[in-house]
């Protein structure tokens, strides 16, 4: 990682030279600062959203930046924040002052001052992110490092500027982006930054559910999920987030029965999912897949521990747990529920003989969520054991075979019956009433026990032959 004074290759783009011009003509000193400066160090693809920190009015230069851009874009102003953003082509700049901020103990919103640069760099969250490099003509590119940020991305190190108790007390929500920036960058949160969260970890009380949940979707996004939900567990962040979890940890013994740890082994399945999709709901399928776990515990002195019907009662609580964290209740979490409901249907096929009539009514239930629900299946194979680990994925490859065979043959998936309620009615000359559910709900269950083909003839067949055991007469009048 190159340590120079300028780095004016960081400022290729023809943007930069406009907003040093717009800077220039209006007498500020400019800065870009943040996450698309340390990017750049880093290698990384830079960010399209680039943050200015200017020395006097942030929206002013806004404006000036926007009326020398091709095309005038819109400048969109954030009176209650004091900044601004103008879209340029797929760029996002984000305009705000120079400030320093002071905080109340039971808010997140600061009491904002005019602030020099040093003021602005004093307030980040962390040195990576306190990184700016200079906009003024005659130091272009120059980097403003005050606190060592580029020694900390070159060791990999989570650090804030200040004393870590006053930033965290500041704004809580910076405990939870240590940890997500840790597990995105693959780096450690220095001792004291990390120590600090454990002290200061109930502040995260005073943060909106909505700017939690961002930050979780982050974590959930990277490659190994397991590093930020492990450190938000270790610093005790997570019982306040997600004590459904933190509920799962721990190995109960008793008469020298013991079961797994579910809190690690979920973590685990969450690592196996993120390497098979980035399907950020199919990774919090895999996070709350076991979460019924805690509340259906129990011992068996002939069977050893159960968590019987922890599938549906974890379905259940997806329900409580996305409505607390303004988690979408909608398709998503409907989503979600069915695949944790779901989650240990193929792996009770996958020990039995796979008979077709057991296939079918996974497709069936599954619908178009089948491929994902294999996928999570496949995902919670977590034994150490290449015999075992061997064996079961041979035996889901057996029960992925049978699903393609019976969906070629049977296309039960999204099933529609091949005998409408209009035509049962037809046939007997009824008005709409129990007894068509009754047949239309006789027809799905023959055609998914293989009695009958999924087919209208058949149906049709079969359809009045339990009308006439029901006592109904057929309408002689129709064919």
């Amino acid at each position: 990682m190159t340590t120079q004074k300028y780095h004016k290759e960081a400022l290729a783009h023809p943007v930069f030279k406009t907003l040093s011009h717009a800077a220039q003509e209006l007498g500020l000193e400019a800065y870009v600062i943040g996450g698309y400066v340390r990017d750049f160090f880093l290698g990384r693809d830079q960010k399209k959203d680039i943050d200015i920190v200017a020395i006097g009015s942030g929206i002013g230069l806004a404006r000036a930046v926007a009326n020398e851009l091709p095309g005038n874009p819109k400048v969109t102003v954030f009176k209650n924040f004091g900044t601004a953003m103008v879209r340029h082509g797929d760029l996002e700049l984000e305009f705000v002052g120079a400030r320093r901020e002071s905080y109340s103990r039971d808010s997140r919103k600061p009491i904002v001052e005019d602030g020099t640069l040093q003021d602005d760099q004093n307030r980040r969250d962390f040195t990576i992110n306190a990184l700016a490099l200079s906009l003024d003509p005659l130091e272009f590119g120059k980097l403003l490092d005050p606190f060592g940020g580029l020694d900390d991305l070159e060791k990999g190190i989570i650090r804030t500027p200040l004393e870590p108790a006053t930033t965290y007390s500041d704004d809580p929500l910076r405990m939870i982006r240590a940890i997500r920036f840790a597990a995105q960058l693959d780096f450690r949160i220095e001792r004291d930054s990390l120590n600090a969260i454990g002290v200061q970890k109930d502040r995260i009380r005073i943060v909106s559910p909505e700017r939690i949940t961002d930050e979780l979707h982050k974590i959930m996004a990277t490659d190994k999920p397991s590093i930020g939900f492990g450190l938000l567990h270790k610093t005790g962040l997570l019982g306040y987030i997600l004590p459904e979890l933190v509920a799962l940890q721990g190995i109960e013994e008793r008469e020298g029965q013991r079961h797994k740890d579910n809190f690690w082994h979920t973590l685990e399945v969450v690592d196996n999912i993120a390497q098979a999709t980035d399907n950020l709901w199919l990774r919090w399928a895999a996070l709350l897949h076991d979460i019924g776990k805690a509340p259906t515990k129990r011992f068996d002195p002939k069977v050893g521990w159960t968590f019987h019907g922890h599938e549906f009662v974890g379905s259940k609580m997806v329900y409580k747990l996305f409505k607390r964290l303004r988690l979408p209740l909608n398709d998503r979490m409907k989503y979600v529920q069915k695949l944790v409901m779901m989650s240990s249907r193929p792996i009770v096929l996958s020990n039995d003989y796979v008979t077709d009539s057991a296939v079918r009514r996974l497709v069936f239930d599954a619908g178009d969520d089948v491929e994902d629900l294999m996928t999570l299946c496949e995902a919670d194979i977590t034994t150490k054991n290449p015999k075992k680990q061997k064996r079961y994925l041979k035996n889901f490859q057996l029960v992925r075979e049978k699903i393609t065979e019976v969906e070629e043959r049977d296309r039960i998936r999204n099933f529609q019956p091949p005998v409408t309620g209009e035509e049962i009615m037809e046939a007997f000359s009824l008005k709409p009433g129990w007894e068509i559910g009754m047949i239309k709900e006789a027809i799905k269950e023959a055609i998914l026990e293989g009695e009958i083909p999924n087919e209208h003839g058949p149906a049709r067949d079969f359809m009045l032959e339990k009308g006439r055991a029901m006592g109904l007469s057929p309408n002689t009048n129709k064919p």
